[in-house]
């Protein structure tokens, strides 16, 4: 695979997440209960906190290094996980949309200088951006999309007695 088809990967995975959530209202994007109790804005946060985790960890990888285990760190990817809910829990919607957009664009701009056989192959750096990016894009994508459809349900069995 070259930059340009991960990249086109990435981007694949990217458009669905945002196409996952497109249309809901601001009510509907704060409402608890998407994933345990989170909010279609929690997940949007913390798909930008794992790319802002990609961003600070990559260059470790590409320099033949490990990063720091989470268990270690925080006690576990589970501790890290409600750590930076808690702590972006309290940001608006508005700064939600422009953390998503701006780690976003920033991740993109890393990986256009990546060396290309970093992009080739079963890297470590291959399988931490996949981890940290479009497979973690995926995930998501499915959670929205199962909650919606579970939103959608109940007025869709209500059907005329004749």
């Amino acid at each position: 695979m070259s930059r340009a088809d991960l990249l086109k990967r990435l981007d694949a995975r990217w458009q669905e997440l945002l196409a996952s959530y497109a249309g809901l209202s601001e009510a509907e994007l704060v409402e608890p209960g998407v994933t345990g109790t989170w909010s279609v804005k929690d997940i949007i946060a913390h798909v930008a906190v794992w790319e802002a985790e990609a961003l600070a960890h990559l260059p470790v990888v590409l320099a033949g290094k490990r990063p720091p285990r989470y268990s270690v760190t925080h006690g576990g990817i589970n501790a890290f996980n409600a750590q930076a809910t808690e702590r972006n829990r309290a940001l608006s919607l508005s700064e939600v949309m422009h953390l998503r957009d701006e780690t976003h664009r920033r991740l993109i701009a890393f990986l256009q200088r990546v060396p290309e056989s970093e992009c080739r192959g079963d890297t470590r750096f291959r399988r931490r951006l996949r981890l940290d990016t479009y497979g973690h894009y995926a995930v998501h994508t499915a959670a929205i999309r199962a909650w919606r459809e579970r939103r959608v349900q109940p007025s869709a069995r209500a059907t005329p007695r004749g």
